[in-house]
Parts: C-alpha cells; structure tokens; sequence
C-alpha cells in the first residue's frame, strides 16, 4: 500500500520521537517558554503564568522534565524554596520552540484569533 520511498522517509523521521514524547505534551511548551526569557523560574511563577493548570499537574510536569534532563531543581538556600533551570539538553531543545512560537504567530488557529 505505502510506497519504497515512503518507508524509506519513515525511517529517517523516526528520529523525533525523543522530541515528540517530551513536547507533545500539552502542558510542556507552555512550562519551558518562560525559560526563553528566565534563566531561573520558582514553581509559583509557573503557576501563575501558565493559568489554569493543577498544582499536582505542574508538580508532575516539572518533576518529568526533571527526570529527562531538561530542567534542574535547585535549592534557593532560603528555606523550602527552590528554583528550576534549564540544562544544557533543555537549552538545546529552545529553538523549536522558538520555532513553534513563530508559527504560532504567523498562524493563529481560529480559537487563539478571536482572543
């Protein structure tokens, strides 16, 4: 049914299944973009700038992205506060979404128009 070129383009673009499994969550662009102008972000900073997401679904995102080597928790030194930074695999991963930011711009789906 697929042609020989087809499989043979398959197999090449397997290759964003990495990307793939940590962007397409939902939540995940909308966490890391604060990282574009930040170099550190406190999770009540997050919470507050993404808008609508449950304590326990940030916690669980952080704590996923943390686990990929994305971003990493520090202790601020001031009690129970902590701060998230990217590493340098969450800084390599920046401009697709620099990229996704740009199209998104370009073409805003029709719920994000009437905003």
């Amino acid at each position: 049914m697929y042609s020989k070129f087809m499989t043979a383009t398959s197999k090449k673009i397997g290759c964003i299944d990495s990307a793939t499994d940590i962007l397409g969550n939902k939540w995940t662009p909308k966490l890391l973009r604060f990282f574009l102008n930040e170099e550190t972000v406190r999770f009540c900073q997050i919470q507050e700038l993404v808008g609508g997401i449950n304590p326990r679904t940030l916690c669980s995102r952080l704590e996923e992205l943390e686990r990929e080597g994305i971003i990493s928790k520090e202790s601020t030194g001031e009690g129970s506060r902590c701060v998230y930074r990217l590493t340098e695999k969450g800084k390599e991963i920046m401009p697709i979404l620099r990229s996704m930011q740009a199209w998104s711009t370009k073409y805003p789906t029709l719920s994000h128009a009437k905003r």
